[in-house]
Order: C-alpha cells, then structure tokens, then sequence
C-alpha cells in the first residue's frame, strides 16, 4: 500500500510540475514534441482564440481510401495527426500539403479547404481550441 502512495505521489507530483516535466522528464519517460507552431500549413498566422468558455474538442476520425471530403472551414485553431495512412490537405487556389502517418499538420482558421485520401483509409486525431457551442468545422 505504501508502494502504491509514493508511485501515485509521484505521479501527481510529475502532473503539476508543468514546464519542468516537458524540459526534464523523469528516467524512462519520453517526450517528443510533435507540433508547436504559431502558423498554420499554409504559413497563415493564427489569430487569437475565440472568446468565451474555451472548450477542447478531440475527435478520431476514419476516412475511407479513395475519400474527397467536402470543402469546409475551421472557425478556431486545430491540429490533426495521422495515426494512419496519408492525406492532402489542399485549398481552391491548388495548394496543397500531404500529410503521412506520424506527422501533425496545423490546420488553416477561415480558409476554405478539404482533404483527400489515397489508395489506403486514414485515420486521424484532430485537437480543436474552440468556444462553447462553436462548430468544429463550416461548409460554404
């Protein structure tokens, strides 16, 4: 029981140690930072985040092969990493970025893109920064 006191000590101990954990991780944990960025994909600056009751929204996302999702926008600041498969990400005036498993890509706020798959289904975790009762995302 003791044993179990002092690993759960610890544990909280690391979660409220913040900064100091990402800089100086304890032996045996790993950190690798996959995305820190003030612009999204397309060099876009983000803005500020949207006023009112912030709300984190994760969302897996399983996207068959051969897929072309429908244009749309993001009203607030989002990521996506790819657990699987590869994705394009392109906009109306033909840019575009593709985006393989392991890699994050920040996603554009206000601009009209969509994504497009290949020969295999993707798989995605996208983080979204939004507001209480904020769509995640808008189709014009």
């Amino acid at each position: 029981m003791r044993g179990t006191l002092a690993a759960l000590a610890a544990v909280f101990g690391l979660a409220f140690s913040g900064a100091a954990f990402a800089q100086q991780p304890p032996a045996g944990i790993k950190i690798e930072t996959l995305l820190k960025s003030d612009n999204s994909w397309d060099g876009t600056r983000y803005q500020s985040y949207p006023s009112g009751q912030p709300q984190l929204s994760v969302l897996k996302i399983e996207i068959p092969a051969h897929s072309v999702l429908p244009w749309h926008t993001h009203p607030m600041p989002n990521a996506g990493y790819v657990l699987a498969g590869e994705i394009t990400v392109e906009k109306k005036d033909g840019e575009k970025q593709t985006v393989r498993a392991g890699q994050v890509l920040p996603e554009t706020v206000g601009s009209v893109h969509r994504g497009v798959t290949g020969d295999s289904p993707v798989t995605l975790i996208v983080f979204y920064a939004g507001a209480d009762g904020m769509p995640l995302s808008q189709h014009p």
